[in-house]
């Protein structure tokens, strides 16, 4: 990195939401001040913030939002849109580690596109494999914790981890422009607090007319995968999503946006599209035969 990059003006706008997960959030924002090229406008909404993120985040001097209680993921990126001066939005989760040059390889690429029609993730490593990501995601060990975290192992070998381009990106940490971010209303709150709100996000710039979905092998994050979605009662996200869209995430994923495969390969899963949707279909009446037949059960009791 070079001083004239750090002294010029923020470039992205990063949204990190936060849930009483401070050890992680104080690595993640250490990353991204270390390791960027270029100076960013950091951006947290705290959730709860009772571990004491909250003191710490105002004492930092954060922009940031705040909420007494846990309001997830869509409501909370949607509040930190208002704080949001620049070009570019940045979705970063608080346990992912940015690695060095994950900025400046997003700029090039939004340059080399040309336009502001496009959904770009950078890629993760974590410690163990992702199941239904094979080219996308790296797998090696560097810690799943503050307390285990190998930072000086993994800045020496994060880069011996091959990730090619990959198609199909749907989910942080990604980058879009605000007015596409705009254009489709941010995130969906009746998603909150928050599952499947990722591919919603991408199935709504689907509809508004972007093409553009890949994820870049060259800027990575060390994903710690700390699971604050085991704490919090979930949405059914997968059913909503298919009665918003008619179609499963699944069927969204694989056969439109061809996730996980690699930027150049030819292979296009829109061949298995008419089947997959006659079997969302099929899933949809389903779903509603079962809620009818409960409803009738309910009824009689």
């Amino acid at each position: 990195m070079t001083e004239t990059k750090k002294e010029k003006g923020p470039l992205f706008s990063i949204l990190i939401p936060s849930w009483n997960n401070l050890e992680f959030l104080k690595l993640c924002l250490k990353s991204i001040e270390r390791n960027s090229c270029y100076t960013h406008e950091i951006l947290i909404h705290v959730n709860e913030g009772s571990d004491g993120t909250l003191e710490w985040v105002r004492n930092k001097g954060y922009k940031y939002t705040h909420s007494i209680e846990n309001i997830g993921v869509c409501w909370a990126l949607n509040s930190l849109r208002t704080l949001v001066t620049t070009e570019y939005i940045v979705y970063m989760n608080d346990d992912m580690y940015a690695l060095p040059q994950w900025d400046s390889v997003l700029l090039k690429t939004i340059q080399s596109i040309g336009h502001k029609r496009f959904y770009i993730s950078a890629s993760m490593i974590q410690p163990q494999a992702h199941p239904n990501r094979k080219i996308s995601v790296g797998v090696a060990d560097y810690g799943m914790t503050p307390e285990t975290f190998r930072e000086d192992d993994l800045l020496k070998h994060y880069n011996d981890i091959y990730i090619p381009n990959w198609k199909g990106s749907t989910s942080p940490p990604c980058i879009v422009h605000r007015d596409i971010w705009d254009t489709v209303g941010g995130y969906s709150v009746e998603l909150s607090p928050g599952m499947a709100s990722d591919p919603d996000f991408s199935a709504k710039l689907w509809l508004a007319g972007i093409r553009e979905f890949k994820g870049i092998g060259a800027s990575r994050v060390y994903h710690f995968m700390s699971r604050s979605v085991d704490r919090v009662k979930k949405n059914r996200g997968s059913l909503q999503f298919l009665r918003k869209y008619g179609i499963t995430i699944r069927t969204f994923q694989n056969d439109i946006l061809n996730i996980d495969e690699p930027e150049n390969s030819s292979r296009n899963n829109r061949n298995s599209l008419y089947i997959d949707r006659l079997r969302s279909r099929i899933r949809l009446m389903y779903t509603h035969f079962r809620n009818d037949k409960t409803r009738k059960i309910w009824e009689q009791i």
